[in-house]
C-alpha cells in the first residue's frame, strides 16, 4: 500500500474531529503530505525518508508552524502503521520534530481592557467580557446562551458557531454531547443579564445575526467591529494585539492568582496542557527563591 492511500483510509477513522480540523487535516495532507509522501510505498518508510520530508520543506520555504504541523500529522499515521506491525522499527526513531516556538501572547492590561472593550458597540463589549472573564473562544462567545449559566459562577460551553458554515457547531476537540464548565465571575454575569435585559433573547441565545434574528451572529461582525476600533485610534491598543489577546488576558490574569495551570488548560479547552504552558510559561509566577521559602515552611530541621 502506498502512502496517500494509507493516509486516507486513517484519515476515515479519525472520526473524534470537529469539521475545521477535518479541513486543516486535508489541507496539510493535500498541500504537503502527499506531494512529497503520496506514492511513497509503506514498507519503504524509515528515519532517513522521514528526515528527507522534513528537509524538503525545510528547502520549500514552508513556516516553522506548517512544518510542526504536517511532522504531528505524519507521526500520528507513522506511529498507527507502526502499532499494526507495519514496520519493525519505529521509521520515527531519533527524528527531531521542528523547533516551532509561538511568539509570546500580547496580553493587555487591566486598565488598556477596560478601554478597548468600552470603545466598542454593546455586542462587542459582551464578546470581550466572556474572553476575558471565562475564558472563552470568540465563536464560543458568539455562541452564548442564558441556559449555560447553570451556577451562579459557572457557565457552561456548549457549542460554537462555525466560521465556514456560519451554524452552530461542536466545540474545538469535542464531540457534540461534549463540554465544559468554566468559572463565571460575577461582573461577567452581570454583563450577560443587563444585555439579556436590554436586547432580549431566542431560545436563550443572546446574540443573533444583526439582518436575520432566525440566525447565529456572523463571526465577521466581530472582526469589522475590531478593525474599527484599530482604525479609529482612540484607545491604546497594544502593539500585536488581537482578538485572541481578551481570550490570553483570561489565562494570565488565572496564573497571576495562583490558579493551578492544569485547570486554566481545562478551562480553556486545551487538548494538551503542552499548548497552555507553552504560551503561558512566562506567566507562571514563582522563582527557584519563592520556591524554597514556600518549601521552607514545612520543613523541620534537626537541632
Amino acid at each position: 500500500m502506498r502512502f496517500k492511500e494509507y493516509a486516507i483510509e486513517w484519515k476515515s477513522g479519525q472520526r473524534n474531529l470537529g469539521s475545521a480540523s477535518v479541513r486543516h487535516l486535508e489541507s496539510l495532507l493535500q498541500q504537503h503530505l502527499f506531494p512529497l509522501l503520496g506514492s511513497r510505498r509503506m514498507s519503504t518508510f524509515d528515519h532517513k525518508v522521514v528526515e528527507n520530508f522534513m528537509h524538503a520543506m525545510e528547502r520549500n520555504g514552508t513556516g516553522l508552524a506548517t512544518q510542526s504541523n504536517a511532522f504531528d500529522k505524519l507521526k500520528a499515521i507513522l506511529l498507527d502503521a507502526h502499532r499494526l506491525g507495519l514496520f519493525d522499527e519505529s521509521p520515527l526513531a531519533g527524528v527531531k520534530a521542528p523547533l516551532y516556538d509561538p511568539k509570546r501572547a500580547v496580553i493587555p492590561s487591566p486598565g488598556q481592557l477596560q478601554t478597548i472593550r468600552a470603545a466598542g458597540n454593546d455586542q462587542f463589549r459582551l464578546i470581550a467580557d466572556l474572553m476575558s472573564g471565562c475564558g472563552l473562544r470568540n465563536a464560543e462567545a458568539t455562541a452564548v446562551n442564558l441556559r449555560n449559566i447553570v451556577a451562579d459562577d459557572v457557565y457552561r460551553i456548549s457549542e460554537q458557531v462555525n466560521q465556514t458554515t456560519g451554524h452552530y457547531a461542536p466545540l474545538k476537540h469535542r464531540k457534540s454531547s461534549e463540554y465544559r464548565d468554566v468559572p463565571l465571575p460575577a461582573v461577567i454575569r452581570k454583563t450577560v443579564e443587563w444585555y439579556a435585559e436590554k436586547y432580549g433573547t431566542t431560545d436563550g441565545y443572546l446574540l443573533r445575526h444583526p439582518n436575520d434574528p432566525s440566525r447565529p451572529f456572523p463571526h465577521y461582525s466581530l472582526s469589522n467591529q475590531w478593525r474599527r476600533i484599530k482604525v479609529r485610534e482612540r484607545v491604546e491598543i497594544p502593539p500585536g494585539m488581537v482578538l485572541y489577546s481578551f481570550r490570553h488576558f483570561f489565562a494570565s490574569n488565572c496564573l497571576a492568582q495562583g490558579i493551578p495551570i492544569t485547570d486554566v488548560a481545562e478551562w480553556m479547552g486545551h487538548r494538551s496542557i503542552d499548548v497552555t504552558f507553552k504560551i503561558y510559561r512566562h506567566l507562571m509566577p514563582g522563582s527557584i527563591s519563592s520556591a524554597a521559602q514556600a518549601l521552607n515552611q514545612n520543613l523541620v530541621l534537626a537541632t
